[in-house]
């Protein structure tokens, strides 16, 4: 592959705000699609100011999602101003994406049927919160809400706690990448027929798809699946564990990695113990287990530990803070946390590589209406 660029050529129009749709443009113009990123001429995109901290006129949030995009301002209540936008659109985009409330493009002519029924090679592309039919489709939603609405929040914590959810936004980060999914799709679909199409995704269903394994369980078994805290139901032992200084994940996650921990921990009775022999027997166990593991653990420090189970093939780390993860020294040499050229603004880059080349930092996310004399003026 010749280039770490591999979308170049393509424009999307990102009618975005928060956190998937840009999400989405973001990849896309990180891979080299030039992206417009259309804004209230009047509030902008309200993850501008979801700070601090803040950085380069902006919050920190809005420039890890909108870098590598051009910006304008359009006001849908203005028809002359909708006009406008319609023609950019016909003239140079292959792809509109968005995740405005259901529907509410369709009252200016910017929803997919009118603007398919004059550029029938466009790709647009829906993200919305409870998804393309059924009775909640109108209803809003954000990242929070749908971790408790899926299912997935009643997963976190431990037994006897208050719920909690997931920190970082799992749900809009993931919808975005769907979405990414399905405009590749697409544009490969249009590279065999020439005829775009829609392409619909939400969060509600992206959060479905984090609940893939639960779900299946609960079918299978018609059980409710209980908490585990840092483990997992049908593993053990795969969690947290405190040592003497702190906290370390150990994932034993089959019988063989388990009698080598045993031998680690210089109780290999355990792996013959009738309650522990097979996975199966610990899932059942597994407070008995964990009690042991726990006490055994605690008696050294995290360093006595690692290089103990490093040697034995055991997956084990530990439990890094956000700063420590930054000075890591795998964390520095993939190059993942780029600084953006001519600021003091450093970011997290694609995880993805060709040839060995990450997608380079492309432009700092746009000021509001930044691009209106360029794109719009010309147009």
């Amino acid at each position: 592959m010749s280039s770490a660029h591999p979308l170049s050529g393509l424009t999307v129009v990102e009618i975005g705000h928060s956190i998937a749709a840009p999400y989405a443009g973001m990849i896309l113009g990180e891979l080299g699609a030039e992206i417009v990123k259309v804004e209230n001429p009047k509030t902008g995109d309200a993850c501008r100011g979801w700070g601090p901290p803040f950085s380069q006129g902006a919050a920190s949030c809005f420039h890890a999602v909108n870098r590598a995009k051009r910006g304008i301002t359009i006001d849908l209540a203005d028809p002359t101003q909708v006009q406008h936008l319609r023609g950019l659109i016909r003239e140079r985009a292959d792809i509109v994406l968005h995740n405005l409330k259901f529907g509410a493009l369709d009252k200016f002519g910017l929803g997919a049927e009118a603007l398919l029924a004059e550029k029938p090679g466009l790709i647009y592309c829906n993200l919305g919160a409870f998804g393309a039919t059924g009775p909640l489709r109108e209803r809003p939603g954000y990242d929070p809400m749908m971790q408790a609405y899926s299912g997935l929040m009643s997963l976190l914590g431990e037994d006897g706690r208050p719920p909690v959810r997931v920190s970082v936004s799992i749900i809009d980060i993931a919808t975005g990448m769907w979405a990414v999914i399905g405009i590749l799709s697409a544009l490969q679909e249009k590279a065999r027929t020439g005829k775009g199409g829609v392409v619909d995704t939400s969060l509600y269903e992206t959060a479905l798809a984090w609940m893939t394994i639960p779900l299946a369980g609960y079918l299978a078994n018609g059980e409710l699946p209980a908490r585990c805290g840092s483990g997992v139901e049908m593993i053990v032992p795969y969690q947290a564990f405190a040592a003497a200084d702190g906290d370390m994940m150990v994932a034993a996650g089959n019988d063989n990695l388990f009698r080598r921990l045993c031998g680690v921990i210089d109780r290999p009775s355990l792996a013959e113990d009738p309650r522990f022999r097979t996975n199966a027997d610990r899932v059942v166990n597994r407070q008995a287990l964990i009690a042991i593991l726990g006490d055994v653990f605690a008696t050294a420090p995290v360093a006595a530990w690692a290089p103990k189970l490093e040697a034995a093939g055991i997956p084990n780390g530990p439990i890094h803070t956000v700063d420590q993860v930054i000075a890591d020294a795998q964390t520095q040499a993939l190059g993942i946390i780029q600084q953006m050229p001519g600021t003091m603004l450093s970011l997290v880059g694609l995880p993805l590589s060709f040839d060995g080349v990450r997608p380079p930092f492309a432009k700092l996310a746009p000021a509001l209406g930044e691009d209106n004399p360029a794109i719009l003026d010309r147009d």
